[in-house]
């Protein structure tokens, strides 16, 4: 791992930091591969819970146009699609990811948070969408955006580019809290300690089943919802927490 994306393991969750200040941690096609490794890696170990943080100014600025301008269609969708690519690898892995946001995220910067299971962000820091007000609109930013905050406030962020504040954001449903800058480290570990309490495999299940259901019609929803929590139930995980609960007793989750 290069020094442009830093890496470190507190007990049971991994940090994943992005280090490109200079450059307002903008999603170059090299860092948005190095992201995208870093969280498979993260994904495969013993690990817990995943925190995605930035370095810097800015959280992030979004796609680094020093990849676009000038490129050709081919090169631009390729680039388009490795970004996509991250953000189906955030929600791939079987950790809870919580981004933890303390400056401005424009674009496919606001993309990268609206794609964490879950976020946290500082008062002071405030999200954006801002093609609409210049030349070339956040056609891939807003998929995940607009599946947070719904279709009248995405429409909101995509024509105006505004740049949304912190506690609009956690109000629209785009980030889960908004806190006090000081604090920002802290919630944002007490809600990642939240989060990944109970069985680690059930809680991977569990993701990738809400990832899978959410954007289905509500018959189709409750078709696919049914037989995954039908399966489960036969889990050692599943009848440790039934057994445990009826015993009045703590769980021993299976190792």
């Amino acid at each position: 791992m290069s020094d442009v994306l830093l890496v470190r393991r507190d007990g049971p969750f991994t940090t994943i930091t992005m280090n490109r200040p200079r450059r307002r941690n903008a999603l170059s096609r090299d860092f948005l591969l190095e992201l995208a490794e870093a969280f498979r890696e993260a994904g495969g170990t013993d690990a817990r819970g995943i925190v995605l943080a930035a370095e810097g100014p800015v959280f992030s600025a979004g796609h680094d146009f020093a990849d676009m301008a000038g490129a050709s269609h081919a090169d631009v969708r390729s680039l388009l699609q490795t970004c996509a690519d991250l953000m189906r690898t955030i929600q791939s892995v079987p950790q809870v990811v919580v981004a933890r946001v303390h400056a401005l995220a424009t674009a496919a910067g606001c993309q990268l948070v609206a794609s964490c299971d879950l976020a946290v962000a500082a008062e002071s820091a405030g999200f954006a969408a801002p093609g609409g007000k210049g030349g070339w609109f956040c056609h891939t930013p807003m998929v995940p955006i607009a599946h947070s905050v719904g279709r009248k406030r995405a429409m909101e962020m995509a024509l105006t580019g505004d740049i949304v504040d912190a506690r609009t954001a956690a109000e629209w449903g785009l980030i889960n809290y908004a806190v006090p800058d000081g604090e920002l480290e802290k919630a944002t570990r007490e809600l990642l300690e939240r989060a990944t309490r109970g069985s680690a495999r059930s809680k991977a299940l569990g993701k990738q089943a809400m990832y899978a259901q959410l954007d289905r019609p509500e018959q189709d929803a409750y078709t696919y919802a049914i037989e995954v929590m039908a399966a489960s139930s036969q889990t050692p995980e599943a009848q440790e927490g039934m057994a445990s609960f009826l015993e009045k007793r703590p769980p021993a989750w299976p190792g």
